[in-house]
């Protein structure tokens, strides 16, 4: 069956919307230490990510080396304030502060080429906006990330999973942004990079996935082409054609 034409696009957040080429942590707690009022234990940055990397590790956080994929988040900011407390680190900035300050260190992001001019033009044609990101960080810090990089951007909302438990390709979380749309699953598409979360996600829902591979991600770029049904795009300037190809909606 041909997709529908949609009254909306959601889009994914990483490798999506935005390249994050590399996520460094010890970058991230050097950025985070040089604002530390205490460390009485002496830790580096280089022993905190470290540190890190065993609690994700027997938290089962990110694995997915073995196909495995979590369907719950974990929220950033208590387990920063954990890893600070045990490591008996003391600041005087917020914590929302610095989670900002980690994240933008171990992963500065850059806007998908052409992504600014297709939010532009869906904007221009009438066609809504939202974002469903599978996200460790705060929904504030993914927001104000989101504010800066893509500056036009008209998202009618901003899903972080890390502020509603439910990660994709839990259906729980498609179902919850078309409830906030208040649309029906065919009268959306999705656009992601990831096979299992993304396009096979939206599928489970009867939404319309969009695989978007023009800044893969090496964990996902070995696997194979997803098996659901799906329209594949490599360069957002190709977007147009895509909906061009589709029937235009029907007149109420």
């Amino acid at each position: 069956m041909a997709p529908n034409h949609p009254k909306m696009v959601l889009f994914d957040y990483g490798q999506t919307l935005i390249d994050e080429p590399y996520f460094n942590k010890e970058l991230g707690m050097e950025a985070v230490l040089a604002h530390a009022d205490a460390n009485p234990l002496g830790r580096t940055a280089r022993e905190l990510a470290d540190y890190i990397d065993a609690l994700e590790a027997e938290m089962e956080r990110f694995r997915t080396a073995d196909g495995h994929i979590p369907l719950y988040e974990t929220h950033n900011l208590p387990f920063q304030r954990y890893v600070f407390a045990s490591q008996r680190l003391s600041f005087s900035l917020p914590e929302e502060k610095l989670e900002t300050l980690y994240w933008d260190a171990a992963a500065p992001g850059r806007p998908t080429e052409g992504i600014h001019t297709l939010l532009d033009l869906l904007a221009a044609r009438g066609i809504r906006t939202g974002v469903i990101s599978n996200l460790s960080f705060s929904g504030a810090a993914l927001r104000a990330r989101l504010d800066r990089l893509l500056p036009n951007h008209r998202f009618e909302f901003i899903l972080a999973t890390s502020e509603y438990v439910f990660r994709k390709p839990s259906p729980r979380i498609f179902r919850l942004a078309l409830t906030m749309a208040g649309l029906e699953p065919h009268e959306v598409w999705y656009c992601g990079d990831n096979p299992a979360c993304d396009i096979a996600g939206a599928t489970a829902c009867g939404i319309q996935p969009v695989w978007y591979t023009g800044a893969l991600s090496p964990l996902w770029s070995s696997q194979n082409t997803p098996a659901a049904d799906h329209l594949t795009l490599a360069h957002w300037a190709d977007f147009p054609a895509l909906l061009d190809r589709v029937s235009a909606p029907c007149s109420v």
